[in-house]
């Protein structure tokens, strides 16, 4: 059985919004690394619609041989991509399909049909569902050391959660990636 593990970018605040306004000054090449050694690891990702079609428009066009992150945009090309979304019905990146009817029920079935890890980025909403579930295993909090003093916080309308520190990764430029395992949900 595989592992459902939601890696998300946040802030000190604990926003998640608009991560491209505030984390790429903290890339570096042990981030990369980090995120395409995550990736590897994965047999399939989930996401939302936002984050889908920021993914879309981005990867397609991503040429990382040579670079710290070699492996990332091909992996993140042809791994199996499901999209949790009430707007889009046909997608065109490459291997990405659209999750049919309940999400809980698809992703305990592709959970239970993988050795690997099912990968979800960012999606708050996404992740709350999967949660209440009883259906995510583990959550890599990506920290970047900056506040913005708005948004929507990773955390807004979740239900109470007891969590376990399992491992901490500190990388240069002061992100630090906590990962915790839920234990109790009240």
């Amino acid at each position: 059985m595989g592992t459902v593990i939601v890696s998300t970018f946040i802030t000190l605040d604990g926003v998640q919004d608009d991560p491209q306004d505030w984390s790429f000054e903290f890339f570096g090449d042990e981030y990369g690394r980090y995120a395409r050694d995550q990736l590897l690891a994965a047999d399939a990702v989930v996401m939302g619609r936002v984050t889908y079609e920021a993914f879309a428009a981005t990867w397609p066009a991503v040429d990382d041989k040579g670079s710290a992150t070699e492996g990332f945009a091909d992996r993140m090309n042809s791994i199996r991509k499901y999209v949790v979304t009430s707007t889009l019905n046909q997608l065109e990146w490459t291997n990405a399909h659209v999750v049919p009817g309940d999400v809980a029920a698809f992703v305990r079935e592709l959970r239970s049909t993988t050795d690997g890890a099912v990968l979800l980025y960012g999606s708050g909403g996404v992740a709350r569902s999967l949660a209440a579930a009883g259906l995510v295993d583990e959550f890599r909090l990506w920290v970047h050391p900056v506040v913005v003093g708005g948004g929507t916080n990773v955390f807004r309308d979740w239900l109470w959660t007891r969590m376990t520190l399992i491992s901490q990764t500190q990388l240069p430029h002061g992100v630090v990636i906590l990962s915790y395992r839920p234990e109790e949900t009240r």
